[in-house]
């Protein structure tokens, strides 16, 4: 049998685990269990609603005077893959591969520089990636767009230097557009690394320098690979935007420069052609699904290894 003692140390000790840890079926009522369907609510009539909208729409056919026909057809699929919008789509999806890859060759070194930088120059640098996000997104292409126009300030230049240039080209070109998408995306890439390399050991560099590992090496056998996260999240965030990104391509590259996002904003509003530009949207979420799919196979296969 136990002791009196015993059984009076174990009671205050059941007690005081009780007063430390209360249980959590007290919070557990009613009201506040109510309250976690409002994110499942606003989930399906704000994000799953519209889906399914573009879907049903994708399967009509335009009608009369910009009309939809509610009649069931896979034209508009069919057409999505014609040689020309297929190109279009094959250049959006190259342009933002690109401005991720960009923004990861110009994101890694500026976020390593962050994390190893002294408190002071590191708030520094965080604030000069927030300052643009003060301004307008089409004032900041607005005021690019200036600076490359015909009688702007570049141009000005140019000619005192008696450099030769087309003054059209010079305001609506590809590389244009790339340098409007780097840094308006730039960002997004560099906070998710930065927060990584600000709590990464880097003893585990200088122990793979002893063992005779060059930059090269330490940087794609020790570094990349625990940051495997940090780089999905970074390549997600600007990847998925830059899909289907319509302004800067628009205000930057014009006609020479068109992409899904403009395309599928022209059919909306200039050519009325509903189901068309729903047919391409629906395409274009199976693109981003597929890289989304990809890009946490190779996390996961990380994870695993």
């Amino acid at each position: 049998m136990r002791s009196p003692s015993a059984a009076a140390g174990s009671a205050s000790v059941t007690e005081d685990a009780a007063k430390a840890e209360p249980p959590a079926r007290a919070w557990r009522t009613p009201a506040l269990s109510s309250l976690g369907w409002a994110p499942v609510l606003w989930y399906v009539v704000f994000l799953l609603g519209p889906l399914a909208m573009v879907f049903a729409t994708s399967l009509a056919t335009r009608g009369l005077y910009g009309g939809i026909d509610w009649s069931l057809s896979f034209e508009n699929f069919t057409r999505s893959f014609d040689p020309l919008y297929a190109k279009i789509l094959f250049r959006s999806v190259w342009l933002a591969l690109v401005t991720s890859a960009l923004c990861f060759a110009i994101g890694f070194p500026m976020a390593l520089a962050m994390a190893t930088a002294t408190p002071r120059a590191r708030s520094l640098y965080i604030l000069l990636l927030a300052i643009p996000f003060l301004t307008n997104l089409i004032i900041r292409i607005c005021a690019l767009k200036a600076l490359t126009a015909t009688e702007g300030p570049l141009a000005f230049l140019l000619t005192a230097l008696g450099v030769q240039f087309d003054p059209f080209s010079l305001s609506q070109n590809l590389p244009l557009v790339f340098y409007g998408m780097v840094t308006t995306y730039l960002p997004f890439m560099v906070f998710p690394l930065y927060g990584a390399l600000e709590r990464f050991d880097f003893s585990l560099i200088e122990a793979g320098q002893d063992l005779g590992a060059n930059y090269l090496q330490v940087l794609s056998r020790v570094v990349l690979p625990l940051l495997r996260k940090p780089l999905a999240s970074g390549f997600l965030l600007v990847f998925i935007p830059s899909l289907g990104e319509f302004v800067i391509p628009d205000l930057l590259g014009g006609a020479k420069a068109m992409l899904t996002g403009n395309l599928i904003s022209e059919q909306f509003l200039k050519s009325r052609d509903w189901p068309f530009g729903s047919a391409l949207s629906v395409v274009l979420m199976v693109i981003l699904g597929l890289f989304i799919f990809m890009i946490h196979r190779w996390e996961n296969r990380g994870t695993r290894e």
